[in-house]
């Protein structure tokens, strides 16, 4: 495998399943990172399953995240396997594991036996609720991680049940926290010449991205809740129907913003009306305001209201499907939707494609993830750690490998 990006060079040893740690890895990975994915003898990661659509018998969620990487079988319970472990540390530059704290340990792979062995080891760790704090030893899902930290009591609409999206997004955070973490050290190591453990959190990482919900409940006593398809306080923005009956999103609730959305609306008075001339009384009657914008849009076809408001500067969007956003052209021109070879069906099957982009070393996909594991054992254990035929067999025999 080619590696090419930023992170070429850089070796990865991945050890966890589904999707938070994975996720960490392929971000790696697709950065150009050498990634191997590391699965115990005869208990695959069960994201080889996972997915709504079957091929072949054969699911999809594991072309997204095992993608750029290989795949080896280890078996960390016994001695043998945690030496050939610590013969890879020896030759890597990042871990990445998400198993409920005190695995590692319990194995006898602390950090400091890793960094007995290479100094210079960055060791992302990915759980639940982080390494340390009363609530440390708990296992972490996504949607308990969402609820603990606040991020799904803002969902939904007042007085209605918080719903959760229809995506793992706690998950999807924490990998990426863990990803950037993991680049951060890289370069302190470059400094020091050590390295250090990096520890992401599910509820941290929902935590994270919730804006001023923790300094305004501090300093005004406000507790943020879900406001259905708008934000409360900042307007125009807001779904709002379409003459076909489809959804339209208009967001226009910067002054200069709102401005052109009078004018392309053919009510220009709207914008030195008193109730609308400035964010804080726009807020204040927000409902108003809808009703106005949404009488506007019901007579139109979406496509008019889009590219109305687009000639006029206002940011404008359909809601769209899985299916509409593969054919988009604005992401088919950025490489958003991307190719895939899968050799377990033969075929091209598409996945998103790699963000961010990099003007001189841009990270690319290389495959669509290994199809069997243990399918790089020999060119991992024979290459680079220079096993002979007899020991890989032997290794194999033992339940090793």
């Amino acid at each position: 495998m080619t590696s090419t990006g930023p992170l070429d060079g850089i070796r990865v040893i991945e050890v966890g399943t589904l999707i938070s740690g994975p996720f960490a890895g392929r971000l790696l990975g697709d950065m150009g990172a050498e990634v191997i994915k590391i699965e115990p003898p005869g208990a695959p990661d069960p994201l080889r399953t996972w997915g709504q659509a079957e091929l072949d018998g054969h699911h999809f969620f594991w072309t997204v995240h095992a993608r750029n990487k290989k795949a080896v079988t280890l078996n960390l319970r016994e001695t043998a396997g945690r030496d050939l472990f610590l013969d890879l540390v020896e030759r890597s530059d990042i871990i990445v594991e998400n198993f409920r704290p005190g695995t590692l340990e319990k194995w006898g792979l602390d950090y400091n036996t890793l960094k007995g062995r290479n100094k210079g080891i960055i060791l992302v760790r990915v759980s639940g609720y982080g390494q340390t704090g009363p609530d440390a030893h708990k296992a972490g899902y996504a949607s308990v991680a969402e609820a603990v930290s606040g991020l799904r009591h803002m969902n939904g609409f007042p007085g209605g049940p918080p719903p959760r999206l229809a995506l793992s997004l706690g998950d999807s955070l924490a990998g990426m926290f863990a990803a950037q973490g993991a680049m951060a050290a890289l370069y302190r190591r470059t400094i020091t010449g050590e390295g250090q453990i990096v520890d992401a959190a599910l509820t941290e990482s929902c935590l994270a991205v919730q804006e001023s919900t923790i300094p305004d409940s501090d300093v005004g006593g406000v507790v943020r809740g879900p406001s259905g398809t708008r934000l409360e306080g900042i307007a125009p923005s807001n779904i709002y129907r379409s003459a076909d009956g489809s959804w339209v999103v208009i967001a226009a609730n910067q002054d200069t913003v709102f401005r052109r959305l009078c004018a392309a609306m053919g009510k220009p008075e709207l914008a030195t009306d008193d109730r609308f001339a400035n964010h804080n009384a726009r807020g204040r009657n927000q409902d108003e305001l809808d009703k106005i914008i949404g009488d506007w849009a019901a007579e139109r076809s979406p496509d008019e209201i889009i590219s109305t408001l687009s000639e006029a500067g206002v940011i404008s969007g359909p809601i769209n499907t899985v299916a509409e956003v593969v054919e988009d052209p604005q992401l088919r021109a950025r490489g958003m939707i991307a190719d895939h070879w899968d050799e377990r069906v033969e075929r091209n099957v598409k996945g998103p494609g790699v963000v961010p982009v990099l003007s001189d070393t841009p990270g690319t996909i290389r495959n669509a993830g290994p199809a069997r594991p243990g399918q790089h054992n020999d060119e991992v254990y024979r290459g680079l750690l220079g096993k002979t035929d007899a020991e890989l067999e032997r290794l194999r025999t033992e339940g090793i490998i």
